[in-house]
């Protein structure tokens, strides 16, 4: 062993060589053979006393340092990592500011290489340690140590006592804790107790206490100290072990045979009863769901299933996958707001004027809401009605359902069905499945906690259905009011009360809803926006809008009438107003940004300012007008999106036969509206001599756009004006369209959707329309100021069509 000098060991010659170990291949090692420099070791679970054997694992690399380190010295110094400092996935490298500044020195026996490439270590600790520098070697440490003085320990009563009251503990620590006893007979029958300091380090070593209470002892210089802080770990370890004891011998009584599954658990909720500890999580939760439950005027049926799923959630292991399952079932009753209802504020007169606030124009609409409002007061109820708002998008029918909400004093929650092909999205799924919830319904009132608000199933002529069953099918239960006060759904599993529940629906179309469906609503039709209506909603509500999400204000976006004008009619085409606030926001960010730069222009946009703003006009005023030509007329064709003007084309092709080809995807009764214009025409001109063309020739017929469907019996009026245009050669009338069913026998019957062709009409800048007479009911109906302008021409025969608009006077009969 190689001589080394420490100037920590004191200058006493003969303490310098007393005798530490002796290995078994006689190696001598004594205080002159202690080193200035080791390689150091960290110890991440508690640290190691001197003067006993320990096993320590490392891993292969740490292992191939060590061993090139200690080649012949064979010393190390095991230094413990502060618990605070210690990550979760922390390897044998660490930092210096994990370690503490006090270790234990380590002299090594010998080494094993262990199949999984580690090495585990066979120290023999020598005497504390003092860690004066760390330096950093190969990813490692090396600590420059410093050593406790040797001061004669002079024997006294206090730590003979102490020492006597160590072994005292052992010895009732060995029938308590059976897992130790060999370990603590063996050390009571080699140690000397006249060694008090042997005897405090080797009985704190074998306590189970916190690795902070162990290195404390270990940084303990003072013997007595030493001596006192081990002895009451000893002593917290026996009344730990009696403890045990006592609730082992507790559960052991009242566990039964259904039970024994259960002991931890039971042994857990003993050991912190009497410890004083707060109460495990299950035991919380179980708590907290009783006060919830409590303040929930739940019926019998709900009752019963709390009382059963209680019972259940108690009885699980807090480790069972199924104990998350009957918490969220849980959780889902008591969120539910039963009997919890918000008051009704059925004033007429503060309806009105919400509905004023948030809407222009619909006078029809804001009636027939009053109408329902004035009614739900009389009854002193809203059930048995559900509306359903029907018109193209951007025209307010979400908005509606909003503002009925709030002229009720009610919550309000939308969700869309549009698009939806499972049933188990409405009427939830069951719990036999993982990752069940609740459906939309439950869903809504969980998170309004009222069991009243207006809930809106917007786009419901877009729902559809699929292998996974038929939503539509579900709405038929929540929509009927006779049928939803006992709504049963498949994760609730419980009647839950939908009556209360003011359902409005909105769809664009009606044709895809069910009739059984379409039964139990009450439709209310919304057209679309004519240019004026626009204005003042782009004047009072849209603007406003856009300056407050611009960062605005009036001063600094300024919109003429006459440009809000042009920008409805060249950048917007369509019956709402959605399309128009997008470029209204549009404008404000081009505004915003020269504001932004600090631009002094001029904030006023004018009408020429819109094309370096927004781009080229995408509908401009010529784009609409039909070319003078013969074998062209203009018919009005409603869409889900508003009227629009529908131009329809007819040309003579060369051959022999009088066919009719028709291009421009028409569905099947448009088709045959085009056959029975054609039969008509030719059976006209068969009767008249002065005709320009004979039509026993074939035709085309076309109607752009061709890329849109299109069916519908009402351009067959416009049809066969096309086609009688080109037999005459004569151009129809400008700026006049039609619209009109047409019999083989000449008559003109009646037609819907006449607001929205003729808003579609006056946006196509039509001034003269033909209508059949039967319309006229609906026309009259109609605001002035859409009939505005417009010149009307009710006609019940085509005879009368061809004249308005091919000149040609009727025959004498």
């Amino acid at each position: 062993m190689t001589q080394q000098s420490n100037s920590g060991l004191g200058k006493n010659k003969a303490r310098r060589d007393r005798i530490l170990l002796v290995d078994s291949e006689g190696t001598v090692v004594t205080t002159a053979d202690l080193p200035e420099k080791v390689p150091v070791l960290p110890a991440f679970h508690r640290p190691i006393f001197p003067g006993i054997l320990s096993p320590i694992s490392v891993d292969n690399q740490t292992s191939q340092w060590l061993r090139e380190q200690i080649s012949e010295d064979k010393m190390i110094a095991v230094v413990m990592v502060k618990p605070d400092k210690l990550r979760e996935d922390q390897d044998m490298l660490v930092n210096a500011s994990q370690l503490y500044r006090l270790g234990t020195l380590a002299y090594v026996l010998n080494w094993v290489e262990l199949p999984d490439q580690s090495c585990q270590f066979m120290l023999s600790t020598l005497q504390r340690i003092k860690i004066k520098r760390y330096q950093r070697k190969q990813q490692h440490y090396q600590a420059e140590i410093g050593y406790f003085e040797d001061k004669k320990i002079k024997l006294t009563e206090e730590l003979k006592a102490g020492a006597a009251a160590i072994v005292s503990t052992l010895k009732e620590l060995i029938p308590q804790n059976p897992t130790f006893s060999q370990e603590m007979f063996h050390l009571l029958n080699q140690v000397d107790i006249n060694d008090p300091v042997m005897l405090a380090d080797l009985a704190a070593s074998m306590t189970n206490a916190k690795s902070e209470d162990l290195q404390k002892i270990l940084e303990t210089e003072n013997l007595e100290q030493r001596i006192e802080n081990t002895l009451l770990l000893l002593r917290e370890e026996y009344d730990l072990s009696l403890l045990k004891e006592q609730i082992s011998q507790k559960i052991d009584e009242r566990v039964s045979k259904q039970q024994r599954d259960f002991f931890l658990r039971e042994q857990l909720r003993e050991i912190q009863q009497e410890l004083g500890l707060e109460q495990d999580r299950k035991s919380l939760e179980l708590r907290r769901f009783r006060e919830r439950f409590e303040n929930l005027d739940l019926n019998e049926e709900a009752l019963k299933r709390v009382d059963d799923e209680m019972h259940r959630y108690s009885m699980l292991d807090e480790h069972s996958p199924e104990l998350q399952i009957v918490h969220q079932y849980l959780d889902c009753i008591a969120s539910l707001p039963w009997k919890q209802y918000s008051r009704d504020r059925l004033s007429l007169s503060r309806a009105e004027k919400i509905l004023n606030q948030d809407h222009y124009g619909m006078q029809k609409v804001k009636t027939r809401i009053l109408e329902f409002i004035g009614v739900s007061k009389l009854r002193k109820t809203t059930k048995g009605a559900i509306l359903c708002f029907v018109g193209p998008p951007g025209v307010g029918k979400t908005s509606l359902g909003r503002s009925i909400a709030r002229a009720l004093g009610r919550e309000f929650y939308r969700f869309s069905v549009g698009g939806l092909t499972d049933e188990s999205e409405l009427k939830g799924h069951r719990r036999t499945y993982i990752g069940a919830m609740p459906g939309r319904f439950i869903q809504a009132l969980k998170s309004v906690k009222t069991g009243n608000p207006v809930i809106l199933l917007d786009e419901l002529d877009k729902m559809g259905q699929s292998y996974r069953g038929d939503p539509l099918s579900v709405l038929l239960e929540v929509l009927d009011p006779e049928q939803n006060r006992e709504f049963m759904d498949h994760y609730l599993d419980l009647h839950y009360d939908l009556s209360n529940v003011l359902f409005i629906a909105t769809a664009n179309v009606l044709d895809t809803i069910p009739p059984a469906l379409k039964d139990r609503l009450e439709i209310i039709n919304l057209s679309g926006y004519i240019n004026e209506e626009k204005i003042q909603i782009g004047t009072k509500y849209l603007i406003p809008k856009v300056l407050e999400e611009s960062g605005l204000n009036k001063e600094q976006f300024r919109l003429p009438k006459k440009t809000l004008e042009k920008l409805i009619q060249e950048y917007t085409r369509e019956t709402g107003v959605r399309g128009l606030e997008k470029q209204l926001k549009a404008l404000s960010r081009g505004v915003a940004l020269k504001v932004a730069k600090g631009e002094k222009s001029s904030k006023t946009v004018t009408p020429g300012d819109l094309k370096s703003l927004l781009g080229p006009a995408l509908f401009p005023k010529d784009a609409f007008k039909s070319p003078e030509h013969p074998g062209i007329a203009q018919g009005l064709a409603w869409t889900p999106s508003g009227g629009s003007i529908l131009n329809i084309e007819a040309i003579a092709l060369q051959g022999e036969k009088a066919e009719l080809k028709l291009t421009g995807q028409l569905g099947e009764v448009m088709q045959e509206s085009s056959k029975i214009a054609h039969s008509l025409v030719r059976s006209i001109l068969n009767g008249q001599k002065d005709r320009r063309i004979g039509l026993d020739q074939p035709v085309h017929l076309h109607v752009p756009e061709g890329a849109t469907p299109k069916d519908g019996p009402s351009a067959g009026i416009s049809m066969a004006t096309a086609i009688h245009s080109l037999a005459l050669k004569k151009t129809v009338k400008k700026d006049l369209a039609m619209t009109g069913e047409l019999t083989l026998t000449g008559q003109v019957l009646p037609v819907g959707g006449i607001r929205e062709k003729l808003v579609g009409a006056r946006l196509g800048g039509i001034k003269q329309i033909i209508l059949p007479r039967a319309n006229k009911p609906q026309y009259e109906e109609l605001p002035d100021y859409i009939k505005k302008d417009i010149q009307i021409e009710f006609v019940e025969r085509y005879a009368e069509v061809s004249n308005i608009a091919l000149g040609i006077e009727p025959e004498e009969k």
